[in-house]
């Protein structure tokens, strides 16, 4: 008889995209990772009642809730993770924190930097294990870029160039919902795009000590409307309302150990669906990933025989690739979910060994802070310093 695990209730707020993927990972872990906790889909919170209870059937969840102070009184709740728009973070994590849940967060972490601030506060002084969701450090390929960097292999690190490209919003008839609004997302692809290269750069590289940015709106009015099903949407008839988040933002970064990064992410990049890409040149080697070819990487040494140099494709299949051996045989491909999967098993294995996880509400206060530095770059026309 198999042993039987112990479980991690959790509660979810929010139950779209993210919510998707996140029901998907948690249901799909116990099939790849053999953990000492298992994770339980308890609670399923929004706030339309019948959209909630669909969700619900189809993801396997226990129970839906339409206020998510509520589940915070449970005592039938471990984890508190956070899919919801951007400007409800803040309130969930510190009243999960006050409730001594832990918590997963997606990004961006906060509106702002003293808002990230106080949440990572709160859950240092609750004492609570917290992560946020930057999924693309779970690709097999990337973390496998950090480890040839720990060793060496590409030398002195001189270069990072980073885009992540998207093309979703470019009808000028696409509605105004919430990801376009500042009051409730804080900003447009600086923040739902570039925090993702920022974050694979601070992992890879090292931190980020000054920038240089800019930003740009190119259609300024939208009809109004929500978000449906991933990154569909529909009018609602209420008329046109004003764009005030960034269509496209560029980043000229300096690192603390010397590195130079430039930094590209876009909604206005007709033909690129996910162009999450990045190429790093070091004094004995480069490396290329692009996200649509997420299982591949391409390698350059310097010290293959002159004749047959070049960049050479890896296929991080192999059981010495980080998490591959987890899945299925040599070269047959892994996709975006499995990303979640490694994320939640990061998170269920530190808290297995009461530490907590990377990456974490620092990470998400960095990345805030670079954030905020280029818009004050953009703002001012100067470089900002980060912090």
């Amino acid at each position: 008889m198999a042993e039987r695990k112990q479980p991690l209730r959790v509660a979810m707020i929010g139950y779209k995209f993210m919510g998707k993927a996140h029901s998907h990972a948690y249901r799909d872990l116990p099939f790849y990772f053999d953990t000492e906790f298992e994770p339980v889909l308890q609670v399923l919170g929004g706030r339309h009642r019948e959209a909630v209870e669909d969700a619900a059937r189809k993801w396997g969840w226990r129970e839906v809730e339409t206020d998510w102070r509520r589940i915070m009184e449970r005592k039938d709740i471990d984890i508190i993770d956070i899919v919801s728009p951007n400007n409800t973070h803040s309130d969930i994590v510190m009243a999960a924190a006050q409730c001594g849940k832990h918590i997963i967060c997606e990004k961006p972490l906060a509106m702002d930097v003293p808002q990230a601030e106080r949440m990572l506060q709160a859950v240092q002084h609750a004492g609570v294990k917290h992560m946020i969701c930057f999924n693309y450090r779970f690709v097999p390929a990337v973390a496998f870029v950090k480890r040839l960097i720990e060793q060496g292999i590409l030398g002195q690190l001189y270069h990072l160039r980073a885009t992540f490209l998207q093309d979703w919003i470019m009808d000028p008839e696409f509605p105004l919902v919430w990801r376009l609004r500042r009051e409730v997302c804080g900003s447009g692809a600086l923040g739902d795009l570039m925090a993702h290269s920022i974050d694979l750069a601070r992992y890879l590289i090292g931190e980020i000590s000054e920038v240089s940015g800019m930003l740009e709106t190119f259609i300024k009015k939208r009809p109004s409307g929500e978000m449906a099903d991933g990154l569909r949407a529909q009018a609602d008839g209420a008329g046109l309302g004003e764009v005030d988040v960034d269509d496209a933002a560029i980043m000229m970064a300096r690192f603390d150990n010397g590195c130079l990064g430039v930094f590209e992410a876009s909604r206005f990049a007709k033909g690129n669906r996910c162009g999450n890409r990045l190429e790093i040149n070091g004094s004995k080697g480069s490396i290329r990933w692009d996200m649509e070819k997420m299982n591949e990487l391409q390698l350059y040494l310097e010290d293959d025989p002159l004749g047959i140099q070049g960049f050479r494709t890896i296929h991080c299949t192999e059981e010495i690739h980080p998490y591959s051996g987890r899945y299925w045989p040599a070269g047959h491909s892994i996709g975006y979910e499995h990303t979640f999967i490694n994320m939640v098993n990061a998170f269920v294995e530190a808290y297995s060994r009461n530490e907590c996880p990377t990456p974490n509400f620092l990470d998400g206060f960095r990345c805030q802070q670079v954030l905020s530095a280029v818009e004050t770059s953009s703002t001012e026309k100067r470089w900002a310093p980060v912090g």
